[in-house]
């Protein structure tokens, strides 16, 4: 059974009041975009940590027990979780809900996965608002008795994203046209740069095998010249010496980290999905802005 989706999760769930749903998400980012819209209604649970890399993930037995008596199962789809498949034949009538159902992929340019549609599609104002919908969607499918309630969370959840990340978005729009160039490591942010109007460049395209080659990191400092790219980024998963590689040969700023994959622990810098996009925002709008 296949419903339109959007995840939530938790790493050690306390357990659920008897009116409860039970629903576990792929990974941390969806978990706290199913919270903020089951509110008290679901015990929302995580299948993977936060600071984990989704991409190639390897789920333990542990895994598939903490899920098995799920009601509800949410998770990205366009091919972010590879080990997703072989996961999910080890559950029993649990059923699934893909929460891009909706959004235009951007396809990937360049590598093993050329052409095919880049994952991280809750990277944007835009698309946000979709995959909050999914989720609503699929939880009232799910609990059908309350989901005037998820329908109700659901848009104020929206509007609190939306107040805080539209005046950032129209801060990125009014760069001058030369600095709106975003650079990283990974190819992750190509539904942000499409929303705040930046051209993207990256050393690889999706978190794989070959991650900084030098034919990576030469193509991308030739590409760093040709448009004067002030600034480059590394992701808070990946090792940040391939783009302060690029930095030093380019004479560009390095920027920082960007947080794309995952929340982090509660003290963290990202511990919420608002709280991701938010800090993601901010650090490249303000490195862009800088002299």
């Amino acid at each position: 059974m296949r419903l339109p989706i959007l995840a939530a999760l938790l790493l050690t769930p306390l357990a659920a009041a008897a009116d409860q749903i039970k629903v576990a998400t792929s990974f941390t980012i969806l978990a706290d975009m199913a919270r903020n819209v089951a509110g008290d209604l679901a015990e929302v649970t995580s299948i993977t940590r936060p600071g984990a890399e989704i991409h190639d993930y390897q789920p333990t037995p542990r895994d598939v027990l903490g899920v098995q008596d799920a009601d509800l199962i949410l998770v990205n789809g366009m091919n972010l979780e590879g080990w997703i498949d072989s996961f999910l034949v080890r559950l029993e009538d649990v059923p699934v809900a893909v929460l891009t159902e909706g959004i235009a992929p951007v396809p990937i340019a360049g590598g093993g996965y050329d052409g095919q549609p880049n994952p991280h599609a809750w990277m944007a104002l835009d698309s946000a608002g979709i995959y909050i919908d999914n989720i609503a969607a699929a939880l009232s499918q799910a609990d059908p008795a309350n989901a005037a309630a998820y329908a109700a969370n659901a848009e104020t959840y929206k509007a609190e994203i939306a107040a805080t990340i539209a005046p950032l978005r129209d801060a990125a729009r009014a760069l001058p046209e030369d600095r709106r160039i975003l650079v990283t490591s990974e190819g992750a942010f190509s539904y942000l740069a499409r929303d705040f109007d930046l051209e993207e460049l990256y050393l690889w395209p999706i978190n794989a095998e070959g991650e900084g080659t030098p034919q990576q990191v030469r193509t991308l400092v030739d590409r760093m010249r040709e448009t004067g790219a002030p600034v480059i980024f590394s992701e808070s998963t990946v090792s940040d010496r391939p783009a302060r590689a690029v930095a030093a040969e380019t004479g560009a700023r390095y920027g920082g980290i960007l947080h794309v994959d995952s929340l982090s622990d509660a003290d963290g810098p990202v511990p919420t999905y608002l709280d991701l996009l938010r800090v993601t925002s901010e650090t490249i709008v303000t490195q862009l802005a800088a002299d």
